[in-house]
């Protein structure tokens, strides 16, 4: 390490002075607070929770501030905090079919009870900077009042599932293994992958569903549901002897409706992609949900045709980005002792090799 030069503490805690100065910037202009960043950033906000397996808005802005922005050290930070909090129970499954929806479209069906819902969104906005937000202090028109919906809204694979046209769902009685407590083994079932791929990185995922598109593992994917919206936390309490509910989080759900030719056991029929991601994460959710599918080429009796996407081990163990930072920032550290090594090991070679060729002349 560092440390070990001579002076190496002192220039660490100047370092660590000069970059306090950094992040701080330019006295005479405000310092960005907290609620500044949860309320405006809140995209930024919403990715560093999701990766970093902690919904807590008000921790990820803390951490996105302390970073300077580079949001894979606030997820760095946000799961190093993690790991000093107590466990004091686990909450029941959260029912997404009782989410008070503020965005909800379907690629599949026009029509659909509960209606299509555009929400906040980029989709139909031009790529075209808006010079207006470089007004400080302008005050934007009030946009529609609309309320979420709170009635249960079922989920467009319901529809198929009522004619068997989807693979049912399995019941999920069984309690899945925490990936934050136990550390990943191989093969994976389903629900650990789920768990990792939702840790990863938005930008791996993203690559890996995209090469699934481009006919890398293609599964031929349509999007059935993307919803966003907020949903009840409840958690059994032993000494009451029921459920209470103990706050609410915004989540993201997709689930992706995809081409199954059968089986030997299977008729035809779909199949299903699953996503699932801590508040407004709709890219992360649909890369999730095709990845996934991917992912079960082996469960559904499909071939691997060779594609990173089905690929359990590559996927899973380079998707995660505090793993891989840290794999990657280790080699600026000091490597004197083995770089010397390397060299004395270059010069004997050389020197083999023009003995060697003066020989041969």
């Amino acid at each position: 390490m560092y440390v070990a030069v001579k002076g190496g503490e002192r220039a660490i805690e100047n370092a660590h002075a000069w970059l306090a100065e950094e992040r701080r910037g330019d006295v005479t202009v405000d310092e960005m607070t907290i609620a500044q960043i949860r309320e405006q950033l809140a995209l930024a906000v919403n990715r560093v929770m999701a990766e970093g397996s902690l919904y807590d808005p008000d921790l990820a802005a803390l951490a996105i501030k302390q970073s300077r922005g580079d949001l894979i050290e606030a997820i760095f930070l946000i799961r190093a905090y993690r790991t000093t909090l107590p466990r004091l129970g686990s909450s029941r499954p959260v029912e997404t079919t009782k989410m008070a929806v503020i965005r909800r479209i379907s690629a599949t069906y026009k029509d659909l009870p509960g209606g299509q819902v555009l929400g906040p969104t980029f989709d139909y906005t031009h790529r075209l900077l808006d010079f207006k937000l470089a007004a400080e202090g302008a005050v934007n028109p009030p946009a529609p009042t609309a309320s979420a919906t709170e009635s249960d809204v079922p989920h467009v694979t319901a529809f198929l599932n009522r004619d068997g046209m989807i693979e049912a769902e399995p019941s999920g009685d069984d309690t899945p293994p925490d990936l934050t407590r136990t550390p990943m083994e191989l093969p994976a079932n389903r629900a650990l992958r789920l768990q990792a791929i939702t840790r990863g990185d938005e930008g791996f995922i993203l690559s890996m569903a995209y090469s699934t598109q481009r006919g890398y593992g293609r599964t031929h994917a349509f999007v059935g549901e993307l919803r966003i919206g907020k949903v009840a936390i409840e958690m059994d309490i032993p000494e009451l002897g029921f459920a209470v509910e103990i706050g609410e989080m915004e989540l993201t759900e997709c689930e992706t409706v995809n081409q199954f030719k059968g089986s030997k056991t299977e008729p035809p029929q779909f199949t299903r992609g699953y996503g699932l991601v801590f508040g407004q994460t709709e890219r992360k959710a649909i890369a999730m949900s095709l990845v996934d599918r991917s992912l079960r080429w082996k469960e559904l009796g499909e071939d691997n045709t060779g594609a990173p996407a089905q690929d359990e081990e590559f996927v899973l163990m380079h998707a995660d980005n505090v793993q891989a930072t840290g794999f990657l920032e280790h080699i600026k550290l000091p490597h004197y002792v083995d770089f010397q090594a390397e060299l004395e090991l270059v010069r004997r070679l050389r020197t083999e090799a023009f003995a060697a060729q003066e020989a041969a002349e």
